[in-house]
């Protein structure tokens, strides 16, 4: 066994990158405080191929130091918005027909492990506050809310790792079923 070099991965460079589809699926930032976080994200999303990327609220954007730390680039290849408040963007991607699903833990989440996304619907996946979760007003826009389930004393993870997670089991339902 050996590692392979990055020449061997047959990535794609930035112009055919973006050119190629993405999956039907955006990633909203509710007041995500830590700009680390947040290029994580970014990383995320370019490594999933996924569709956009909205900042909201006080969520930092790029060019932000801590941003370009870790997303290494993915902020040149992910496309993205920023909308000051997190319920008329939700209101926007839903009047787009986009299903709002809210990654947080309420009387009515689903475990992220028994949890379909609806066929041939788009998704705006939302991401919460490190400290809050999801801002109450956006609560009554979601379409459904999901959790990943935990085990130790914490009561939630990072949200980049939250986000790692959850975007990771979406992108295994669109591409391998």
């Amino acid at each position: 066994m050996r590692k392979l070099k990055l020449d061997e991965l047959n990535r794609p460079g930035l112009e055919d990158y973006r050119a190629r589809a993405k999956l039907p699926l955006a990633v909203l930032l509710d007041n995500v405080r830590s700009g680390l976080n947040v290029g994580s994200v970014f990383r995320t999303a370019d490594a999933f191929a996924l569709e956009q990327l909205v900042l909201c609220g006080i969520t930092a954007r790029p060019p932000h130091r801590e941003i370009l730390k870790t997303a290494i680039g993915a902020t040149e290849s992910v496309a993205w918005t920023y909308r000051a408040g997190v319920a008329e963007a939700v209101a926007a991607w839903k009047a787009r027909g986009y299903w709002a699903v809210g990654v947080e833990q309420t009387d009515e989440s689903i475990p992220l492990q028994e949890w379909r996304r609806p066929a041939g619907a788009p998704l705006l996946v939302l991401f919460g506050n490190e400290v809050d979760g999801l801002s109450e007003e956006v609560l009554p826009l979601l379409d459904q809310a999901v959790e990943v389930p935990q085990f130790g004393t914490k009561h939630s993870l990072n949200v980049s790792v939250c986000a790692g997670i959850v975007l990771w089991e979406l992108m295994r339902q669109y591409r391998f079923g």
